[in-house]
């Protein structure tokens, strides 16, 4: 354990309250004008205004001043887990989202479908967002094209959406380095990237990449809009210490993403089935209701409003916070000691893609000091009482104000 999880761990005490962690995805934005307001900001949330009124507001950087964190590390953080010294790529999140077992020597690897142009231009990273039917469809072609290269078994599941997975088996040989640069361009406009291993036991793992690259887009060329793959994300078999061990919580996960559960089934969460889709969030909430009292710690995971700022599309990332703002009161009624919203990174409509400016973070119990903070948006969390934050904090202070941790010293 590092430092800071070595001391959690010694301070946490089991007590009966609860705490609800709400992670809005991607939920930072800006303005589309200079001056103008955010996607929080233009949102009518009626419901999150007066939480806020009861809560204490701040900022918080997942991983450091000017530096834009992915998904995965962006959750660490939050999860109290330094990013920087626990590093897994999304490839092993995804994989053990789905419930794929990775062994000694294997590499996973997290894959988009793509539409490519002429010369192989990039025009679409996520062709279109085809369907699941679609995604399970085109896996299912690639299997029959691409089973092993060259000795080495190829597995490809299913994620969602244009998301899938690719699992390279060791398969009893020599162990596969995961240390090789992406094929995903993360632009348009340009053909995807050639993947280069960066040290000798990684260069049959980026051998294998190249040749699967080569042979998906053989086997796709018919295809009108998923005719390409781009990779990134290669990760071995990753190890973290546990969150129940370290918090002294049970911990509960509800989220559909495969990679968000992979996450936290890593860190030693349980991942609670959900039923229904994504975007109505309805079967999150009954998960939620279901398990209330089984479990003292929630994970809380939304998505949409990353996906929306993704696509850059600003009214519809509004839409989908005004969604979740219609549900906060079926979360309060169950009555949190603590519960806390808060993003695992910015994903402003105007760029498009993950950002680094800092999320704003919410939390209200009932040991909460007086705060300027009326709103849960980005400019009223600089008013708040919290101050700016690292990601790092976030853990300790829901379970401080969860009357969680013992005194440190004497």
């Amino acid at each position: 354990m590092s430092d800071l999880l070595d001391t959690i761990r010694d301070l946490a005490k089991k007590t009966d309250s609860k705490i609800l962690m709400v992670v809005l995805d991607g939920i930072g934005g800006l303005p589309l004008e200079l001056g103008g307001d955010t996607e929080l900001a233009t949102a009518v949330t009626p419901n999150l205004d007066a939480l806020a009124r009861e809560a204490q507001l701040g900022q918080v950087e997942l991983v450091g001043a000017g530096i834009t964190p992915g998904s995965g590390p962006g959750h660490l953080s939050l999860f109290g887990y330094d990013p920087l010294h626990y590093v897994v790529g999304r490839g092993a999140l995804s994989a053990v989202g789905i419930g794929v077992k990775l062994g000694a020597g294997d590499v996973a690897v997290r894959g988009n479908f793509a539409t490519l142009g002429g010369n192989r231009i990039v025009d679409d990273r996520r062709a279109g967002r085809p369907s699941d039917e679609k995604n399970a469809e085109i896996v299912g072609r690639l299997r029959e094209a691409i089973s092993d290269i060259g000795g080495t078994p190829v597995e490809i599941y299913t994620e969602s959406e244009h998301r899938f997975v690719v699992v390279f088996r060791a398969n009893g040989g020599p162990a596969l380095g995961a240390n090789l640069s992406d094929v995903d361009p993360q632009a348009t406009g340009v053909q995807p990237m050639t993947a280069v291993a960066h040290d000798d036991a990684s260069q049959k793992t980026a051998d294998l990449v190249n040749t699967f690259v080569q042979r998906a887009e053989a086997a796709l060329k018919d295809e009108p809009q998923v005719n390409g793959v781009l990779f990134r994300g290669y990760s071995d078999v990753p190890h973290f210490p546990s969150f129940d061990d370290a918090y002294q919580l049970r911990a509960a996960c509800i989220a559909s993403y495969p990679m968000y559960k992979g996450l936290a089934s890593l860190v030693g969460m349980d991942v609670l089935p959900v039923e229904g889709h994504e975007d109505a969030l309805d079967g999150k909430v009954q998960a939620l209701k279901d398990n209330w009292s089984k479990y003292d710690f929630f994970y809380f995971h939304v998505k949409k409003t990353d996906s929306t700022g993704e696509d850059g599309d600003f009214p519809e990332k509004v839409h989908k916070i005004e969604i979740f703002d219609e549900l906060l009161p079926q979360l309060l009624a169950l009555n949190p000691d603590v519960i806390a919203i808060v993003g695992d990174h910015s994903t402003p409509s105007k760029l498009a893609t993950h950002s680094w400016h800092p999320v704003p973070l919410l939390i209200r119990s009932n040991y909460g000091r007086k705060d300027a903070a009326t709103r849960y948006t980005e400019d009223e969390a600089l008013k708040g009482s919290l101050g700016l934050r690292r990601g790092t904090d976030v853990m300790p202070l829901l379970m401080a104000n969860a009357l969680k941790l013992n005194k440190y010293g004497a």
